[in-house]
C-alpha cells in the first residue's frame, strides 16, 4: 500500500490517530465525493471556493468558465489548499462537550497545472462528467470548439495530501457514562430519489437505466 510522505503542511497537529496518508483511503474518499472547497489568496485576501472535481489516477481535476477568477488565479501555479469532506453521522454524546460527528475528510496542497492540450481536456471533461454519473458521456453531445475554448480544466498532483476519520459511538467523560441521557449515532447518507424529466423533453425520451437506478459511489 503506497504511502504519501507527510509534510509540515499534512502533518495532523489534533487526533493524529485519526490520519491516513495511504493513497488507497484518501482515493477513496476522493472518489466518494462530488464537491471540493478550493482555498487560495490573492492579494493577502483569502478565498475558498466551492466546485466540482474528478480524481483521474493521482491527479484532482477541477474545471470550469474561462472567466471565473478561481481557476484564472489558481491556473497561474500558486500555492491552493483544496478539500474534500464526507458526513457519516451526528455523535450525540452525554454532554454537550463531546458532541461530534462522524466524518471522513481529505485536504490536498500542491500548484494546479493548466489542461490546455485538446484531448487531454477532452479526457479530463469525460472524466468529470463520468464521475457524476457514469454512462452519461457517451449519451450526450461532446463539447464543441466554442464549448472548449470557453472552458478551463487545471490538474492537481495527489503528492502532498492527508485524510482524516472519525467512526464509532461518542466518546464521553467516565463519570459522564452513569447519566440517564440517551448517547448515539445518527447515520447520515446522501440518497438519489427518482429522476424528473425536463418539461421540455421528449415524451417518448424515457430516463435512462444510468439515471432510474442511479446509487452514489460508497466505500
Amino acid at each position: 500500500m503506497e504511502e504519501l510522505t507527510q509534510t509540515a503542511r499534512t502533518t495532523l497537529k489534533r487526533l493524529p490517530q485519526r490520519g491516513a496518508f495511504d493513497r488507497a483511503s484518501i482515493n477513496q474518499i476522493l472518489d466518494e465525493g462530488f464537491i471540493c472547497h478550493v482555498g487560495f489568496a490573492v492579494d493577502g485576501q483569502p478565498f475558498v471556493i466551492p466546485t466540482g472535481y474528478a480524481r483521474a489516477g493521482d491527479r484532482l481535476l477541477i474545471h470550469g468558465s474561462q472567466a471565473s477568477r478561481m481557476l484564472r488565479t489558481v491556473g497561474q501555479g500558486i500555492d491552493v489548499c483544496l478539500t474534500v469532506t464526507l458526513i457519516d453521522g451526528l455523535v450525540l454524546a452525554r454532554s454537550a462537550f463531546h458532541h461530534s460527528m462522524n466524518y471522513r475528510s481529505v485536504i490536498v496542497f500542491g500548484r494546479a497545472v493548466l489542461v490546455d492540450e485538446r484531448e487531454e481536456k477532452l479526457t479530463a471533461l469525460r472524466a468529470l462528467s463520468e464521475h457524476m454519473i457514469r454512462g452519461r458521456w457517451d449519451d450526450v453531445r461532446e463539447p464543441s470548439e466554442r464549448e472548449l475554448q470557453l472552458t478551463t480544466v487545471l490538474s492537481l498532483p495527489l503528492v502532498e495530501a492527508s485524510a482524516k476519520v472519525r467512526t464509532g459511538p461518542p466518546l464521553d467523560d467516565e463519570e459522564d457514562y452513569e447519566l440517564d441521557v440517551w448517547a448515539g449515532v445518527i447515520p447520515l447518507r446522501l440518497s438519489a430519489e427518482a429522476p424528473v424529466d425536463d418539461p421540455r423533453l421528449k415524451a417518448e425520451i424515457p430516463a435512462p437505466d444510468y439515471a432510474r437506478r442511479y446509487q452514489r459511489k460508497t466505500i
